[in-house]
């Protein structure tokens, strides 16, 4: 899913992702337990850029998270989910990956240059397709309800907005390995240090391989409601 959000789209075929992965002992049945497998399986496979972030999605990488979505570029995050797709809190146990495509900020002001109103929410506004628009003032850290990450799960049919908190939250407990999968006779590929080490605060940030490394931004805090979407095409 992220590599259709790389520019131009990957076009590569699940089926190819999954062979290579097994071919190089990153998994067993299609599970991935290591942000660092997933990293290097994106970079030979897609082709792009894959920077693994350790230490968790609050500061101090909080603002770079923002600034790579901003920019458009896509966000695998590993996260509990909940029964409808959601991030919880289950130690792990219901491990899964997520995809980010984008951001909802509320800030205070909307940049001036390369912005438009949607028609049917006043007060939401979106980069103005082919115009080149300045970045907008982050939301400070700790302001409740101003940022929700546009993320989707593989098996959910569409995109959801998540409340980077949760999310962040989800992501910084993953610490233990499933037990009905511990006893269900199969095999499956664990890191060393296992879940807390392959997964537990850690996320995946790709960008093109011609990209430059990380957008300016400058730090803020607001309440009008901005979408930017990591996709041009969203």
């Amino acid at each position: 899913m992220a590599g259709t959000l790389l520019v131009p789209p990957s076009g590569i075929p699940l089926e190819r992702l999954v062979q290579v992965a097994v071919e190089r002992g990153y998994t067993a049945q299609g599970e991935m337990f290591s942000v660092a497998d997933m990293g290097r399986l994106a970079r030979e496979v897609l082709g792009c850029q894959a920077e693994v972030l350790h230490g968790g999605l609050g500061s101090p990488n909080r603002d770079q998270v923002l600034q790579h979505l901003v920019a458009g570029h896509p966000l695998l995050i590993p996260y509990d989910e909940d029964f409808n797709h959601e991030p919880c809190q289950r130690k792990g146990h219901k491990a899964h990956w997520a995809v980010s495509a984008g951001v909802l900020l509320g800030v205070q002001v909307v940049p001036n240059v390369g912005y438009a109103e949607d028609p049917e929410l006043p007060g939401l506004f979106h980069p103005a397709a082919g115009s080149p628009h300045q970045p907008p003032a982050l939301p400070e850290e700790g302001s409740t309800g101003t940022v929700y990450l546009l993320s989707k799960q593989g098996k959910s049919w569409h995109y959801q907005l998540w409340d980077y908190d949760q999310v962040r939250d989800s992501n910084l407990q993953l610490t233990d390995f499933s037990p009905s999968r511990a006893m269900d006779g199969r095999e499956y590929v664990v890191p060393a240090g296992g879940v807390r080490a392959g997964l537990c605060g850690q996320a995946l940030l790709l960008r093109p391989q011609d990209s430059s490394h990380q957008p300016a931004a400058a730090p803020g805090q607001g309440d009008r409601a901005q979408s930017t979407p990591a996709s041009p095409s969203a």
